[in-house]
């Protein structure tokens, strides 16, 4: 029989997300402070966003929240590029 250790993220009594280290349960309960504690901060901007996309939009800053310190610190925003494929090289024995 096998022993399987499971970290459990439970917010008002739901359960958010199952992960197999407390670290990683850890950095996720964090995540969702963050973007709790980001919602009113949003709402407070009177940009008639409403309350689902407030939500939304808090726990895309929350999941990103190393890039938006950068931002916030001047930095400079790094887009990530997709790995550039070798080019072809041209048959040369045929021709």
């Amino acid at each position: 029989m096998a022993v399987i250790t499971q970290f459990v993220v439970v917010r008002e009594g739901v359960e958010k997300m199952t992960f197999t280290s407390k670290k990683e349960a850890d950095a996720y309960d964090k995540m969702l402070d963050i973007a709790d504690n980001l919602i009113p901060f949003i709402q407070e901007a009177d940009l008639g966003l409403d309350d689902a996309t407030s939500e939304k939009l808090a726990f895309y800053f929350a999941t990103r929240k190393d890039e938006l310190t950068n931002l916030l610190k001047g930095g400079v925003q790094v887009k990530s590029t997709p790995a550039k494929k070798p080019a072809k090289k041209a048959d040369t024995a045929n021709s």
